[in-house]
Order: structure tokens, then C-alpha cells, then sequence
């Protein structure tokens, strides 16, 4: 059974944790449960839209949904296992990091810790089964972690205006665009187009911009073969150390990690 038709389940049981692994490509649609959600990106890309926001979980990184959000959940590449864990939320209250949504990456530790609970895949796990403590120690791990949240999000609009400069931006990612260009190509002043960013992105043109190409530079490092040499330039950069270093700034590590994992 999939994650899909495996929804209606994961909150039969209030008091104890839900185990879905699944490797797939998909869009799972808008939903909330009232259990918190740890998910583990083995392999390959997903996406989680909140709020008109789309945030960009790259493989070898965990997730952390808090109860009663509701999200889309989107599988980004025909390679990526979802290891999902679906937590009781009754010691919710006990700290911080359950209450928010979080996107980090994932400790050797912790990828052994949910790799070993595939044995329990499409169960619910309560305090009558023999491994359920093993569970209570892996959720009650969660906030001593190093956990620096990864700062790829994207926002999203439905702005009818903001449609095709998204669009073009997206067609032509490699290209020197600035907002002088941009503005002159859709006949507006560049304080207006500032404007229209900052109205209705929440977000600069530029940091737009900037996060836009670190999100399709993970969508190729994930996706293809290509040289990270040559990805650099694909999406805009004329230094592979410039794109290096930005791309850290955005995923704590190097691109060439993320190729090796």
C-alpha cells in the first residue's frame, strides 16, 4: 500500500507511530493528520508546499512536520525513498522543535536508526509492541540533533502578473537577468517589478533569483549525470567557486557532497 491511499490510517491509532517507506514519484495533495511527521529523503528530491511557500528537501536530509499542518507533498524523481515515520503527539508540548516545521540534515545515526524501522513498514507500532521504545528513543533524539534548518524555500503566487516572469525565469536560468533586463523585457519600471516580488513573493528579486537556481542546480545534481563544473554555468553562475559557495550557504554542505550521496 501506498503513501496515497495509506493517509486514512496513519491517525486509526492516536498513541502510536505510523511507518511508511516507500520509493515512488508523486504528488501526494493537500492533507494534515494529527500526528507529527518525520520523513527521511534517502534518494533523489522532494518538495513540501506551505502556505505558498515550497520548500526543497535534498537527499541524505529529514523533515519534520508538526501536527495539524497542512501540506503538499511532492516526490521529485522516479529515485527517491520516502522514509516516513508518523509520531503520537501527546509529549508534543515538551519542546520547541516538534512545533515547527524544519528541514535538516540527517546524521549517520539517525539514517541506521530509521533505515532499521523498514521492518515495520505500513504498521503502527504502540506501547503494547516490543519495539515501540526503540521509537520513543528516535523522536526523543530529534531536538538534541545539530539542527540547523536549511533555508531553501521558494515561494509561490497565483498573481496572474507574476505568472510568465516566474515562467521565464524558469526557462532561462543560465542567463545574466538582473532586474533592469527583467523589467525592460515585461515593459515596467524597475521599482515596480521590486514591488511586485516584494508583494506578493514576500522575497527580493534577487533572492528569488538566487534561490531559484540553487533549487534547479539540487534538481540536477539529484537528477543527472552532468559535471558540477557544468551545472554551475546551466544555471547562471560564471564561477564554479562563487556557485560553490552559495550553494553551501543554502545546504550547509558542497555540491560535490550531495553528488556522492
Amino acid at each position: 500500500m501506498g503513501l496515497i491511499a495509506s493517509l486514512p490510517d496513519i491517525d486509526k491509532q492516536p498513541r502510536s507511530v505510523f511507518v511508511m517507506h516507500e520509493k515512488s514519484e508523486k504528488l501526494i495533495p493537500l492533507h494534515t493528520h494529527r500526528k507529527g511527521q518525520l520523513s527521511y529523503v534517502e534518494g533523489g528530491i522532494a518538495y513540501i508546499t506551505i502556505h505558498f511557500k515550497t520548500y526543497v528537501v535534498p537527499a541524505r536530509h529529514y523533515f519534520w512536520i508538526p501536527k495539524g499542518m497542512p501540506h503538499v507533498l511532492r516526490i521529485g524523481h522516479s529515485a527517491t525513498v520516502l522514509r516516513s515515520l508518523y509520531f503520537y503527539a501527546t509529549d508534543d508540548a515538551g519542546h520547541p522543535f516538534y512545533d515547527q516545521l524544519g528541514i535538516y540534515p540527517a546524521s549517520e545515526l539517525l539514517i541506521q536508526m530509521i533505515n532499521y524501522t523498514e521492518r515495520w513498514d505500513g504498521k503502527h507500532i504502540n506501547q503494547k509492541s516490543y519495539n515501540f521504545e526503540f521509537l520513543v528513543s528516535l523522536k526523543k533524539l530529534l531536538p538534541q540533533l545539530n539542527n540547523s534548518a536549511l533555508p531553501i524555500v521558494l515561494p509561490i503566487t497565483e498573481d496572474e502578473r507574476m505568472q510568465p516572469i516566474i515562467k521565464y525565469l524558469e526557462k532561462n536560468i543560465g542567463e545574466p537577468v538582473n532586474l533592469k533586463t527583467l523589467s525592460a523585457r515585461f515593459n515596467m519600471s524597475e521599482r515596480s517589478m521590486s514591488r511586485l516580488f516584494q508583494s506578493h513573493l514576500h522575497i527580493s528579486f534577487l533572492q528569488y533569483l538566487k534561490t531559484l537556481r540553487m533549487v534547479k542546480a539540487i534538481e540536477m545534481i539529484v537528477k543527472t549525470n552532468m559535471p558540477i563544473t557544468d551545472i554551475a554555468f546551466e544555471v547562471g553562475y560564471d564561477s564554479i567557486g562563487s556557485f560553490s559557495n552559495t550553494f553551501y550557504a543554502f545546504t550547509h554542505s558542497r555540491p560535490t557532497d550531495l553528488r556522492k550521496n
